[in-house]
């Protein structure tokens, strides 16, 4: 998230005819037409990260400009499409610590939160390694203030929609966040997420330890629920359909 990659992805865009003025994109071919960002998206980014002309960090480092420029999911599809080709993989090590990087920024990386879920953390081919790369054993400690604010930042982001990420894999991470206050709400999303989630995984008893020990108001949403289906043993909803609903009901119940 940076001017630089931004202005680096409008002049490679501008040099294939694509330029925005005020808050229209317009393609040089169909002079009278306007574009969404997001139609801009589906039209280069492809492009933009096979381009032969450029090395493989210089591509890398056009995706995720194209991404800050167009704000755009589908920018964060091809950019998984590029790191996971067989034939030509962009280098997976830089393309993780650009992850990181955003999922540290002050500005909320929305379009990227939205990718890590259902597409790297629903993929149990690459789920493993997606959330080893953007969180693993981080929690466990930052060297100063700043660094710990940004490492806040990524784990709040990256827990919120951890709830398809098995479960043996996450439940380290899980009990370190246990043990940071600030991260207690984003864990809860987590294990909310990997109960409700179609692809959530948990273990309910351990599961319940880790809910027991966040520090939440008592009035949180969706928190005597999710107590009760895991203390009655369910590991998801789609797997047990009346146990939610059930459990709803008695928590509203006067």
């Amino acid at each position: 998230m940076t001017e630089k990659d931004r202005e680096y992805a409008r002049q490679w865009l501008a040099e294939h005819g694509v330029t925005r003025t005020a808050d229209a994109w317009r393609d040089r071919r169909s002079p009278g037409e306007v574009l969404t960002p997001k139609q801009v998206a589906h039209a280069w980014a492809d492009e933009a990260l096979s381009d032969s002309r450029l090395d493989a960090p210089a591509r890398l480092r056009l995706g995720f400009g194209l991404l800050d420029l167009l704000d755009d999911y589908w920018v964060t599809c091809e950019l998984r499409f590029a790191v996971r080709d067989e034939r030509h993989p962009l280098r997976a090590d830089l393309f993780w610590d650009a992850c990181r990087r955003w999922l540290e920024a002050p500005e909320e990386p929305e379009a990227l939160v939205y990718s890590l879920w259902v597409d790297w953390f629903e993929d149990r081919a690459t789920a493993e390694e997606a959330f080893a790369e953007v969180l693993g054993d981080a929690v466990e400690g930052a060297p100063d203030r700043t660094a710990r604010d940004a490492l806040l930042r990524r784990a709040t982001r990256v827990l919120g929609v951890s709830g398809p990420v098995p479960w043996p894999v996450k439940h380290t991470a899980y009990r370190a966040a246990a043990t940071v206050p600030q991260l207690h709400p984003a864990l809860f999303r987590g294990l909310l997420g990997s109960y409700h989630d179609l692809y959530g995984d948990l273990e309910p008893g351990a599961a319940l330890a880790l809910l027991d020990q966040l520090d939440l108001p008592a009035a949180t949403e969706h928190l005597a629920p999710l107590r009760a289906v895991l203390t009655a043993g369910h590991q998801n909803h789609y797997r047990a359909p009346d146990a939610w609903p059930r459990a709803l009901a008695a928590s509203q119940a006067p």
